[in-house]
């Protein structure tokens, strides 16, 4: 988003801030509470004076403002489709009326959903208190179980690590089960390597797997060692770190000309900008639970806006804002109080596909929470995007 529209998202939630957003005065109205991090308290002073010119904004309520956005345009849709709701914002960093406070609130116990743009922190937090309270939480952001057990009341729309280590070592099954795959990882990084052989255990085609420590100064002569020049490598990225994952992109890409090369990597990918010149000639693959295809009617509409009004393209935390909103209420004003056992409707998606299954404990059988296992695989390629199975 532009500097000047950040500005004016944040007078103008400041100025409706402590209100309802889409109000209703009839007790049997279904209520949501939305907390999302806006940082109020960092960009106005206490008597209400914006603390920075118009040019300026903290950056660190980008991502909260942008989900906070995307909560606007799904409260206008739903007003033009006469949804009767209560919806409340909070700003999770603010100062003048604390997350705690908010938590521990009479107000938070009349409401029938709660969803959050959180932290780890607030996952927990909001998690025990929906389990308290008997009803859900949608964690919209963060892929985390956050140590949640026997919580049948919260539901992690991010997918978690691990099930992206499975539904990559599966993506590997499918398409790359009689190749060599090299795993390419940071010295004394083990997470991977540790789930895949844990995996193995209960699968019956096992990939063949070579992995390769990597000092933090590798070079593409060290990566060359490894590749073939008469067919395709297939190479995993087995770290999360992104730094890590440029140098290898652009070392693998350097080599490209005479050692093809198709690259898997993690989820953490998503925000790194492939289409730059030193990733050319790469095929690059990473996992994802949140795709926005480009030929969608609804998708190209929000990107017109945005380039219409705000000159800049909404980003995954708009989409995000939208859809969770949009989807959770209608479930919401369909089932009642028997969202909890609905949460797989999948009518009133508008972006993405969702396959949200219980967790269960293996030591106890209770379900400690519930996982969005829905997973795409996007392949880039010289600044060409598209889906792959």
């Amino acid at each position: 988003m532009t500097k000047k529209w950040i500005v004016f998202s944040l007078f103008a939630f400041a100025f409706a801030f402590g209100s309802p957003v889409l109000a209703q005065t009839d007790s049997t109205v279904r209520r949501i509470a939305i907390f999302t991090p806006l940082y109020l308290d960092s960009a106005f002073d206490e008597t209400g004076n914006y603390r920075y010119d118009n040019k300026t904004f903290p950056k660190i309520a980008n991502q909260g403002l942008e989900f906070y956005e995307g909560v606007q345009m799904a409260i206008d849709s739903l007003n033009q489709e006469g949804l009767t709701l209560d919806i409340h914002v909070y700003d999770s960093r603010g100062a003048n009326r604390k997350f705690d406070s908010v938590l521990n609130s009479e107000e938070l116990k009349t409401m029938n959903l709660i969803i959050g743009h959180v932290n780890v922190n607030e996952a927990a937090l909001l998690a025990h208190k929906a389990a308290l309270l008997q009803i859900p939480f949608i964690n919209a952001n963060y892929p985390v179980s956050a140590n949640v057990t026997n919580n049948p009341y919260y539901v992690v729309m991010n997918t978690t690590l691990q099930t992206h280590y499975v539904g990559i070592y599966r993506y590997l099954q499918r398409n790359h089960s009689l190749a060599e795959i090299i795993v390419f990882k940071k010295k004394g990084d083990e997470q991977l390597r540790n789930f895949f052989t844990e995996f193995e255990k209960n699968t019956s085609v096992k990939l063949k797997v070579k992995y390769v420590n990597l000092d933090a100064n590798f070079t593409s002569e060290q990566l060359k060692a490894y590749l073939k020049t008469d067919k395709t490598n297939v190479c995993l990225a087995g770290s999360l770190d992104q730094v890590f994952a440029q140098n290898l992109c652009a070392h693998l890409a350097s080599l490209s000309a005479t050692h093809p090369c198709t690259v898997v990597g993690m989820p953490t990918w998503d925000v790194i900008e492939f289409e730059r010149s030193q990733y050319k000639g790469l095929e690059i693959v990473y996992s994802t639970p949140f795709y926005i295809a480009p030929a969608g009617k609804l998708a190209a509409t929000v990107y017109d806006d945005f380039k219409t009004n705000y000159y800049s393209r909404p980003t995954d935390m708009v989409f995000r804002g939208f859809e969770t909103l949009y989807h959770f209420a209608h479930l919401l004003n369909e089932h009642g109080d028997n969202l909890k056992g609905n949460l797989n409707d999948k009518r009133f998606m508008l972006f993405n596909e969702v396959d949200i299954q219980p967790v269960v404990n293996k030591n106890t059988a209770a379900v400690d929470y519930y996982e969005n296992k829905k997973l795409y695989f996007v392949k880039k390629m010289d600044g060409i995007v598209k889906q792959v199975n």
